[in-house]
């Protein structure tokens, strides 16, 4: 940067915000403050300037994976940039963009999202940066719509980084530890429209008998399980893109049965603040999420796990995982089942193999939350875990390293971005094995 830019960005003309903790409360940021620069230029400076330095998004992180002992940057203040390549079929937004924001935005063109999250209020850099995924036996996680980015690297230097470049596969999915993403490009597909529906009812012997034909059956299907039930599972929400005229199975040949649906009310189960269901049919961006953007995003005050096991096999882990609910089913809030494609991202949870991510939501009780979880993976450990980067687990950083091939070339990656290591935390230390956070 120039001097003059210099002149332009000092820190103490850069705007700061609250620290506090993350959306569900159930961690409490370490950082010594919170900066929100507005240009790129400033985000530069803090950057360049800082020992030690996190980007956080919109704090839908249930654990410590964004926090740091320094300076923690939000770009939500950054302008909304959305640049659509029609020709090329991409679109460019900021880092501080939301996936609410840039489905608004491509709702008035021919574009769509190939997929998104249970939550369009996420950020689209955070949600790439931890791996954040949507539902169906086709679909990868969102990181994998991405096909460019812009990080600020530990020096302030602003670089631009595509899908040509061999390393791309370990800068997408970086968990914070290669720098400060500061504009993302994303694939995208012709816009179309989607129905939901709902079965109520599933017994658990159908669904671990047909979990693979209840999964593969819609666009997106999403099955929420009874933990505490020995004989009903639950519901399923089929997402179906409306030109395939719905999900394709009776119910009734499963021992299920369809949500009531009565003219003028919402459907059976449906909850306000979700997006609708019934099997009307409206726009991708208002269908694929489970919550509506102008709404609450889930229940708040709350602590999530997630557990990625092999798709294959995930009838077995969730007989596993019956056989022990006794001992956790009055902590779940919610629990919900979903299938991610495998993808070769370098530190993705379903990286070379078809996942079933077995979720629960748990209640903000963190000492009971604690107990359950070493149960919970012990119950799963034959079907070797992977957990969610976002989401709390007790998994031994030695186990989650063994599970990652490219860990060693991931590391080499980070060496070359940041190499005094402005970027590490906790989070990277006990996870992957990082060095520890620089002293302040």
């Amino acid at each position: 940067m120039s001097a003059q830019d210099h002149a332009r960005t000092r820190p103490e003309d850069i705007a700061a915000g609250e620290i506090g903790g993350t959306w569900s409360h159930c961690h409490t940021f370490g950082a010594h403050e919170l900066l929100l620069p507005s240009t790129v230029e400033q985000l530069q400076e803090v950057v360049a300037a800082s020992r030690q330095v996190r980007a956080l998004g919109t704090r839908h992180s249930f654990n410590d994976v964004a926090d740091t002992p320094g300076t923690l940057v939000n770009l939500g203040g950054f302008p909304e940039c959305f640049e659509l390549d029609d020709e090329g079929g991409t679109v460019t937004v900021s880092g501080g963009s939301t996936y609410a924001m840039v489905a608004r935005k491509l709702s008035s063109t021919r574009w769509a999202l190939r997929n998104m999250g249970s939550l369009p209020h996420i950020s689209v850099a955070g949600a790439a940066s931890t791996g954040t995924h949507g539902s169906g036996i086709t679909h990868p996680n969102l990181s994998n719509a991405v096909r460019a980015i812009e990080v600020v690297e530990a020096d302030g230097t602003l670089r631009r980084f595509t899908r040509e470049d061999p390393r791309f596969p370990g800068r997408v999915l970086s968990l914070g530890a290669l720098g400060v993403v500061t504009a993302v490009t994303l694939d995208l597909v012709p816009d179309f429209e989607v129905r939901q529906d709902v079965w109520f009812g599933l017994p658990w012997s159908t669904l671990l008998e047909d979990l693979e034909e209840i999964t593969a059956a819609s666009y997106s299907v999403s099955v929420m399980p009874d933990w505490s039930s020995r004989d009903v599972a639950g519901k399923v929400w089929f997402k179906s893109r409306t030109e395939d005229g719905g999900p394709p199975l009776d119910p009734a040949d499963h021992g299920a049965r369809w949500a009531a649906v009565v003219e003028g009310k919402d459907p059976e189960g449906q909850n306000p603040n979700h997006t609708v269901q019934g099997g009307v049919p409206g726009p991708w961006w208002d269908r694929l999420p489970h919550f509506r953007p102008d709404a609450e995003p889930s229940r708040g005050n709350e602590i999530q796990t997630e557990y990625f096991v092999d798709r294959a096999r995930g009838a077995e882990a969730l007989d596993r995982l019956r056989a022990i609910a006794q001992g956790f089913a009055d902590l779940v809030l919610v629990s919900e089942l979903r299938t991610v494609a495998a993808d070769a991202l370098w530190l993705s949870p379903s990286h070379d193999r078809d996942s079933l991510a077995i979720h629960m939501t748990w209640r903000n009780d963190p000492a009971a939350v604690l107990k359950v979880l070493p149960l919970v993976e012990e119950a799963l450990a034959p079907f070797d875990p992977r957990t969610h980067w976002g989401k709390w687990f007790t998994l031994d950083g030695e186990l989650i390293r063994s599970q990652y091939p490219r860990l060693d070339d991931f590391r080499s990656l980070a060496d070359g971005a940041d190499p005094t290591g402005k970027f590490h935390n906790e989070f990277l230390r006990r996870t992957l094995g990082f060095g520890g956070p620089a002293v302040l």
